[in-house]
């Protein structure tokens, strides 16, 4: 058409020329992409393959190496999809596949076998180990393949499938040497990956996880509680946590550290000096890393302001909540759940009237119903009473009382503030914690509640750590090493009664 009209037009031969040169190179070019991309449909599909052999966390089986490139065919013959359709559609085929949603290589399999399937997905770390499930035997565990065991350790450590060199040894088949396997552990602790483990199991163990959605502090009350403030809040235990893993610290650091990470935001609401090293770095994107953080009340993650927040209801402190949150999350104490008739107390710690909160819970630890539970726990959370209800350092309540943070402790000695609650869990309750953390990540590590035949690996989990002083690596190589950890389930087993 373009042609015909420049002819009408009595265009003149060199311009004639060019417009038959161009639109001959055009249709040259045209044909050569066309054959381009149908000769990289080849192509195309082994990628796809590859890319469902990474999904899949394995080689693929030869069923499989079958029947994705069949599927892609009978879309492209049957449905009249072109190829790139057809591709995206075999794509999302494989992202539907529970051998990608699933780790469905570490539960048992088939109708016959009576164990409790594993749990895969988001593995709480918080819940409760079941002490009495009866032990598996002998006969009922198999042995990961290679591949599996990648998966559960990268999905251990990093909250996420394996990297190339992860499935490397697998592919190679020695990773479970015990030399290969430690070494792998090493690395993908000192990888940044691990803050997979940092938000997943000390997220759902020290329950902040969901902190980023926390919305019960009135902002108008506390107007310095920003959303910016908040993000940092979250962050501070995240990297304390990351910073154990990767430096191989002492898990004790967690109750007794000295020190802590701020940015600017969480450095302001510390009171704590934060030297700016840039404009472009100002604000909550440079994190440094504070010593000693002593002076300004920190240190570790007991006086950590996301827990503080996190257990108070927003007008005032929660000494219950806080010594809650201690006993139980942190030491693992069990404790029952309160009775249905419980007085609340008023909301505003404003409005307390002539009491003050330590006064008010004195009163409530009376009734002989609460004391039993109250006595475990309110004493240590009258310590942080010198921290607001956004964890901020005060020497007066919001209803302009002197803060009090003496108490007597349930071993019956009086102690003060945080520096108190420390020395009493070093003396008393030192074990507890160990204990804990013990069960919290081995049940993390396998995906599944604890049973009686657990309790050898405990043990060891305990002696290592106090052979290894304490430190967070060492805690971890006696997990993956361990039989629970390398084998799983077998399917058709039963288990012995």
């Amino acid at each position: 058409m373009y042609l015909a009209k420049a002819r009408k037009n009595d265009a003149g031969a060199e311009a004639l020329k060019a417009i038959e040169t161009y639109f001959a190179d055009m249709g040259k070019e045209i044909r050569r992409v066309e054959q381009a991309r149908l000769n990289a449909e080849p192509s195309h599909l082994r990628d796809l393959l590859e890319f469902a052999g990474r999904a899949y966390r394995r080689p693929l089986t030869l069923k499989e190496l079958a029947e994705l490139p069949a599927f892609y065919h009978k879309l492209r013959k049957e449905e009249g999809l072109g190829h790139e359709e057809a591709l995206g559609d075999t794509i999302v085929s494989i992202l539907m596949s529970p051998h990608f949603c699933f780790r469905v290589d570490v539960s048992p399999v088939g109708p016959a076998s009576r164990a409790e399937p594993e749990k895969t997905g988001d593995s709480k770390s918080n819940q409760e180990p079941k002490a009495l499930q009866v032990p598996l035997g002998k006969r009922d565990l198999q042995p990961l393949s290679d591949y599996a065991l990648a998966s559960r350790l990268s999905y251990f450590l990093w909250a996420s499938m394996p990297d190339g060199e992860l499935l490397d040894r697998a592919a190679t088949g020695d990773l479970h040497k015990p030399e290969v396997l430690i070494a792998q552990t090493r690395r993908l602790l000192r990888d940044p990956r691990v803050r997979g483990l940092a938000t997943e199991f000390a997220g759902n163990w020290l329950d902040f996880r969901r902190f980023e959605e926390h919305n019960s502090v009135d902002r108008e009350r506390f107007p310095t509680f920003t959303n910016e403030l908040r993000q940092a809040m979250f962050e501070e235990p995240v990297r304390y946590f990351i910073d154990m893993a990767q430096r191989n610290r002492s898990v004790l650091d967690l109750l007794y550290g000295q020190d802590t990470f701020v940015n600017q935001p969480l450095a302001q609401h510390y009171g704590m000096p934060f030297p700016v090293k840039s404009a472009k770095a100002r604000g909550t994107d440079q994190w440094i890393h504070i010593e000693d953080a002593r002076p300004y009340g920190r240190g570790g993650v007991l006086p950590m302001a996301v827990f503080l927040t996190k257990n108070a209801p927003g007008l005032r402190t929660s000494p219950v909540k806080r010594g809650y949150w201690v006993v139980r999350g942190v030491l693992g104490g069990q404790i029952p759940p309160p009775p249905p008739d419980v007085p609340e107390l008023p909301r505003d710690e404003a409005n307390l009237g002539e009491l003050s909160l330590p006064q008010l819970l004195a009163r409530h630890r009376d009734n002989k119903s609460c004391a039993g539970c109250h006595n475990r726990f309110d004493a240590i959370g009258l310590v942080f009473e010198d921290f607001g209800p956004i964890g901020e350092r005060r020497t007066k309540d919001l209803g302009g009382r002197p803060t009090q943070t003496r108490a007597t402790f349930p071993d019956g000695q009086e102690r003060q503030g945080l520096e108190g609650l420390r020395a009493y869990l070093r003396e008393k309750r030192q074990g507890e914690f160990v204990d804990n953390m013990c069960k919290k990540l081995l049940t993390y590590a396998l995906g599944r509640s604890l049973m009686v035949s657990d309790q050898k690996t405990l043990d060891a989990l305990r002696a290592r750590l106090v052979a290894d002083d304490y430190k967070f690596g060492g805690l971890v190589e006696e997990i993956v090493k361990s039989s629970q950890f390398l084998n799983r389930r077998a399917a058709g087993e039963t288990r012995k009664e």
